[in-house]
C-alpha cells in the first residue's frame, strides 16, 4: 500500500516537473520570437493598433483640426482653405469613395464596397492626401494623425491619389489651357505695364527639377543623374501667364501658336533659335555674350535684357511657390513607378 502511494506521489511530481518544463520551454520560445522580430527589421519602424488612439473616427487629431473648420488651419496643414476643401469633397470625391472599391488582391472586384467598415470617412482620406502632399512627414506622423496603421495608411493613400485625381480631371477650374484669341493681348498688356520694353511676351517659362530615388537599371540611373548637383532628378517644363497661372506643362503639349508676333520669356538653358521655335521663345544674354551695333542699339538691347531677365524670375516664383505648396515635390520620388510619379506630379500642378 505504501509502494503504491509513493510511487503515485512520483508520477505526480514528474508530471509537475514535465508541465514546469514545457512551460519553461513556450516561454523562452515567444521570447525567443519577439526578439527575432525586434531585431531582424531594425530600421522598419512604425507603430501598431496598441500605440494608437482606440477609435479612428472619434477624438483624433484630424477631427479636432477638421471640426475646427478655421481657414488657417487648413491652409496650413494641407495647403487649401476651408471652403476649397469642400468643394473637393463635394464635387466628386465624397461619391467616388462611398462607391468605389479599394484595389485589394484579396478582395473580389466585383463586390459592393463596405464603407461602414472602413476605418476612415470621405473628408478624413481627403485629409489624408492634402496632408501627404502638403508636407515631408514620415508614415509614421499620418499614423498618429489620422489613427490607423501603416498598411491602411499606404492602401489608403494610392487609393486616394487617385481618387483626387479624377476629381481634379472634372474641374475646369484645375485645367492646364493654353491661352487663346484676346488672352494673349490681354497678359501681354499685364506683361507691358510693368516691363515697358516687353511687347508681345505674355508669359514665362522655366524647368522645374524634382528629386528622385536611385534606380538599380543603370540607364535609368544615368539619365537621371545630375552631375553638377550629384544628385538624381527628374525634369519637367511649366510656363505661366503675365496672370500666373500655369497655361502648359510636360503633360500639356502647348497649342499652335504660328504666325503669331507673342512670345514667352525663359532662361538661358532654353533652346531659342531653331527653325521651329524661331522668335517665340525669348531669353536673357549668356555671360560673355557679344552684343553688335552702334551704342544706342547695344544700350537699348541691354536694357530689354535687363527686362527679359527681370520678368524670367516669376517662372522661378511659380517653381518655388509650386514646391512650397506641396513639401512631397521635395521628396524623392519614387523612380520605379512612372504612372505613379507622373500622377502624383499632375495632382500638385
Amino acid at each position: 500500500m505504501l509502494l503504491d502511494e509513493d510511487e503515485a506521489e512520483l508520477s505526480f511530481n514528474d508530471n509537475e516537473r514535465a508541465q514546469v518544463l514545457a512551460a519553461a520551454i513556450i516561454a523562452g520560445s515567444e521570447v525567443s520570437r519577439q526578439e527575432h522580430i525586434d531585431t531582424r527589421h531594425p530600421h522598419r519602424l512604425y507603430l501598431c493598433q496598441p500605440q494608437l488612439l482606440p477609435n479612428p473616427r472619434i477624438n483624433t487629431p484630424w477631427q479636432v483640426l477638421y471640426d475646427s473648420q478655421n481657414d488657417r488651419a487648413f491652409i496650413t496643414t494641407m495647403g487649401v482653405d476651408v471652403s476649397t476643401f469642400s468643394s473637393l469633397l463635394t464635387t466628386d470625391f465624397a461619391q467616388a469613395w462611398y462607391k468605389t472599391l479599394i484595389p485589394r488582391d484579396d478582395v473580389s472586384t466585383h463586390g459592393n464596397p463596405r464603407t461602414n467598415q472602413r476605418s476612415l470617412d470621405a473628408a478624413e482620406v481627403l485629409g489624408l492626401v492634402l496632408h501627404y502632399l502638403s508636407s515631408t512627414m514620415h508614415a509614421i506622423s499620418l499614423q498618429q494623425i489620422f489613427t490607423i496603421i501603416p498598411s491602411t495608411v499606404t492602401r489608403y493613400l494610392n487609393f486616394g491619389l487617385q481618387l483626387l485625381l479624377c476629381t481634379l480631371r472634372t474641374l475646369s477650374d484645375a485645367k492646364i489651357q493654353w491661352p487663346g484669341g484676346l488672352d494673349f493681348e490681354h497678359c501681354s498688356a499685364l506683361v507691358v505695364a510693368r516691363h515697358g520694353r516687353l511687347g508681345g511676351a505674355f508669359g514665362s517659362i522655366d524647368g522645374l527639377k524634382l528629386p528622385v530615388q536611385t534606380s538599380d537599371d543603370a540607364d535609368i540611373k544615368n539619365t537621371t543623374f545630375n552631375g553638377w548637383l550629384s544628385e538624381h532628378f527628374i525634369s519637367s517644363v511649366l510656363a505661366f501667364s503675365a496672370e500666373g497661372v500655369i497655361i502648359a506643362a510636360w503633360l500639356n503639349a502647348p497649342g499652335s501658336w504660328h504666325g503669331s508676333r507673342y512670345y514667352v520669356v525663359a532662361d538661358m538653358a532654353f533652346l531659342c533659335g531653331s527653325n521651329d521655335i524661331q522668335g517665340r521663345i525669348r531669353a536673357p544674354l549668356k555671360q560673355g555674350q557679344r552684343v553688335q551695333g552702334s551704342l544706342a542699339e547695344i544700350d537699348e538691347h541691354m536694357v530689354f535684357n535687363c527686362e527679359l531677365l527681370s520678368y524670367q524670375r516669376t517662372a522661378e516664383w511659380g517653381m518655388c511657390g509650386l514646391q512650397g505648396a506641396f513639401g512631397r515635390l521635395r521628396v524623392p520620388l519614387e523612380i520605379g513607378n512612372k504612372d505613379l510619379r507622373g500622377d502624383l506630379i499632375e495632382i500638385c500642378v
